[in-house]
């Protein structure tokens, strides 16, 4: 946003705004009441319909309708601007002031502080200069603030490649809903152009389906209760009973772990009585 902001009262004359736009380089101005708060908007659209509903002898086309000068022959800043307005606050975010920008038609939009005064304005090239940000600094900003708001996502765990505003995620998340949130996150960053998903979830909580270490894919975890049958149970091993017993051995185990025995993992089926 542009701070502080050139701004107008409505008995504000024409002449007078020309001059205001073309010493400060600006293409319109908010016009605002005695307490500061938002009228209207005028703009050099505004200025430039009145300048054409001049009589002109030599056009052939008839002139369209504009603001009429008032009884001392003046055109006001209140005959001239446009409204209702369309005003943002300082939090609003670069996504949603551009989609305002688009669905109202408008070209800027007056920025209020929290007592509705009008402050700044955000203009479309205010915008597009979000765009201009390094591409290290966008990739500091997903790195140090965005992940790190996830809880159970880990930043050491994503991988991120920023190119021309271009963002390629990549690496482990601990769920699989984590994905979508951390993407629509990333989106949001000032200066983003588009985020490409290469993440996973890491359904195994760290461990391979070939980790070997106790609760694992071949391990037998333990239990307090009775031992689990065949075709593993937990990871994909058996829990190992309070008497000794251990259980399978994984998708492929036999038998568990007896409740109160010695029974142990046997390859071979138990014989029937």
């Amino acid at each position: 946003m542009t701070s502080p902001v050139v701004r107008v009262m409505p008995e504000t004359g024409f002449r007078e705004i020309v001059a205001l736009l073309a010493e400060y380089d600006i293409t319109g101005v908010p016009v605002v009441d005695d307490d500061g708060r938002p009228l209207g908007i005028v703009s050099e659209a505004d200025l430039l319909l009145t300048l054409a509903a001049q009589e002109d002898q030599g056009s052939l086309m008839p002139p369209p309708g504009a603001a009429r000068p008032g009884p001392d022959g003046t055109v006001t800043a209140a005959e001239l601007m446009s409204g209702p307005v369309v005003c943002i606050t300082p939090s609003t975010s670069v996504v949603a002031a551009a989609r305002l920008m688009s669905r109202h038609g408008v070209k800027r939009l007056p920025v209020l502080d929290e007592d509705g005064r009008v402050f700044a304005m955000v203009s479309r090239g205010d915008l597009l200069r979000v765009f201009l940000r390094e591409d290290r600094v966008i990739r500091r900003e997903i790195v140090e603030e965005v992940l790190g708001r996830v809880e159970g996502v880990s930043p050491a765990l994503v991988g991120v490649e920023v190119d021309q505003g271009r963002v390629v995620l990549s690496g482990t998340v601990p769920e699989p809903h984590l994905v979508p949130i951390v993407l629509n996150l990333c989106r949001s960053v000032d200066g983003v152009v588009s985020v490409t998903d290469r993440l996973s979830a890491d359904t195994f909580g760290g461990l391979g389906p070939e980790d070997d270490s106790p609760g694992g894919a071949d391990g037998a975890g333990s239990g307090a209760g009775s031992g689990v049958g065949a075709h593993g149970a937990g990871a994909h091993g058996a829990a190992e009973g309070p008497g000794g017993g251990t259980g399978g051995r994984g998708a492929d185990g036999w038998a568990g772990g007896a409740r109160n025995g010695g029974a142990r993992w046997s390859e071979a089926p138990a014989p029937v009585r």
